[in-house]
């Protein structure tokens, strides 16, 4: 090879290496220039753009995922910040979960009306479809007379109204919250009234499948509260729209569904459920619990996830009340079994000291001692465990938005023959309401609504002390810097102070259409130390004023196995 064709060689290597900096540097360069807030933010709605009718039900086997939950405790490491909240720390409208109060008025004749907009079954002849094959509650399908499918269950014998009211009451908190729920109805209704659909089946325990007879439901009756004329109170519930999947775990994804990415221990609607169902003592958790039914919106179909059963809640289960641990305690906690073991039941729990209120139709619920932080599910869910400050704070808020009018409004929906049941649960739902916002609204500096007006002045309201359970900080301090967008890159522009819940701007505060500036505000001499920590905020200037594009009320956290509650 001559000297020319090892320099021209030589020379074209090096071209190809400068090329491939070059593409690297600007890969880089791009990726560096990707924005952090869209012209879009902050979302209200969930983007679920893909067809999803190609998910299949599934059946997923209970006494498997009690086992994992318990044991292994499934999902992702814990202190993670939800990954679906928008850019300030909401979460979007969706399939999951739809904004309502909190994020709008709702009156107590619209929550006590709930998702049931109808009235339950016709009345006439009922036709029985099949036996319930799932759970422990007594209960059948049937078809009314204008051929609707409902779901009923029974109360049972030992306590008459107590799962009917318990379940129509949860209903109508959880859909008030935001979730999606079944229409439950109370209905009553008589044997007489009852027919046997001719291509109903029925597998006895043991043998083969055959056709049913009314004969099969004696044992339904055998274990539901009768009332004095005969007749049997239920609860109703519709059967969901669209094409039914099967329930959705509280950990992982559906991997068939193109729209669910984000897994869900890091929903913060599931996360949530550690305050809302401390609340209301929904200690059942589980996959069964739950229904996902595939929908056509648009011409495109959709998932949508259900809360399909919370009607072991307060202190009622399906089979009477619920048992002195639950709330307390998971099913198997082997170092308290073992304590208790060793010291022949000296070692007590604060479950064998409750006083409780005795009322056949309410059960096991109280206020006065309730604990937010020591509550537990019958088993660990894993969406529970992964629950943080931000997430608690966010479920706080919507539980302290549920007014004493509100709440008695929902309970009455319980029908309760005794007042003395209505007023014992009323005045308990409303104590551990309380109780909540004491202790979720003080964990993290609780400031929210930041408004930032066209001259400048920053103004914000503070939860907890608006919620009347703290007292309010000496004075509030703010530091102010231009955002650059782009890069990321922060000016500093000063710090200014305000003794009320509103802060002024400093002198430099731009004003050119398009500049974000970031103001993070912290509480100065504040009861509560976690106060101390800023709220970061971010805003956009636009050609009408100030928009809040960003807030952030805590940062990532380092990922742990750690999940013990």
């Amino acid at each position: 090879m001559t000297q020319n064709s090892k320099r021209t060689e030589t020379c074209g290597w090096q071209v190809m290496r400068t090329l491939l900096m070059l593409l690297l540097v600007s890969r880089v360069v791009l990726e560096a220039a990707e924005p952090k807030f869209y012209n879009d933010d902050p979302i209200a709605v969930e983007p679920e753009t893909q067809d999803a009718s190609k998910v299949s039900p599934w059946k997923i086997d209970l006494m498997y995922d009690l086992i994992r939950n318990q044991f292994a405790r499934p999902g992702e490491p814990v202190g993670r910040r939800a990954q679906n909240i928008n850019t300030i720390d909401e979460v979007p409208d969706s399939n999951w979960f739809t904004n309502r109060i909190l994020a709008r008025p709702i009156s107590p004749e619209e929550a006590a009306r709930g998702p049931a907009p109808g009235k339950g079954p016709a009345p006439g002849t009922w036709k029985v479809t099949q036996t319930k094959k799932e759970g422990d509650a007594p209960g059948f399908t049937i078809r009314d007379g204008t051929g609707e499918t409902w779901f009923l269950q029974f109360d049972p014998k030992s306590n008459p109204e107590g799962a009917t009211a318990a379940a129509m009451i949860a209903n109508r908190i959880f859909w008030t919250l935001g979730y999606f729920q079944a229409e439950y109805y109370l209905s009553e209704f008589r044997p007489e009234q009852l027919r046997v659909d001719p291509e109903a089946k029925f597998t006895p325990p043991s043998g083969r499948a055959r056709s049913l007879k009314l004969k099969d439901l004696q044992p339904v009756f055998n274990r539901a509260a009768r009332n004095q004329d005969g007749s049997y109170r239920v609860f109703a519930s519709r059967l969901l729209p669209g094409k039914i999947l099967g329930g959705f775990r509280f950990y992982g994804t559906r991997p068939d569904d193109p729209n669910d990415v984000v897994p869900h221990e890091h929903r913060r609607e599931l996360r949530a459920l550690l305050v809302f169902g401390a609340w209301t003592n929904l200690v059942d958790m589980k996959t069964l619990n739950t229904m996902d039914t595939l929908i056509t919106e648009n011409g495109r179909a959709r998932v949508r996830h259900y809360l399909l059963d919370v009607g072991s809640t307060f202190g009622m289960g399906a089979n009477g009340p619920h048992e002195w641990t639950e709330g307390y305690e998971y099913l198997f906690e082997g170092d308290k079994l073992l304590k208790r073991l060793v010291s022949l039941g000296a070692y007590l729990q604060p479950w064998q000291t409750v006083p409780y209120q005795e009322n056949r139709a309410v059960g096991r619920f109280e206020g006065d001692r309730f604990d937010p932080q020591a509550w537990k599910t019958r088993v660990p869910v894993s969406a529970v465990l992964r629950a943080r400050d931000d997430d608690t704070f966010w479920a706080a808020r919507r539980v302290m938005a549920f007014s004493d009018e509100l709440i008695r409004a929902i309970v009455k929906t319980g029908q309760f023959s005794d007042p003395a049941a209505e007023k014992l649960l009323a005045n308990t739902v409303i104590k551990r309401r309380d109780r909540i916002g004491q202790f979720y609204l003080t964990r993290v500096n609780p400031l929210v609504n930041f408004s930032l007006d066209p001259m400048g002045v920053l103004t914000f309201e503070n939860a907890a002390v608006k919620s009347g359970v703290a007292k309010a900080p000496a004075s509030y301090a703010a530091s102010w810097s231009e955002f650059d967008n782009t890069t990321g890159a922060m000016r500093p522009l000063g710090e200014t102070n305000g003794s009320g819940e509103s802060v002024p701007a400093v002198s430099s505060l731009p004003v050119t259409s398009g500049t974000f500036v970031t103001v993070e505000v912290r509480a100065v001499d504040p009861p509560h130390s976690s106060w101390t920590k800023p709220v970061r905020t971010t805003f956009r200037r636009t050609e009408n004023g100030w928009k809040l594009v960003g807030l952030e009320r805590m940062e990532e956290m380092e990922p742990q196995r750690s999940e013990k509650r």
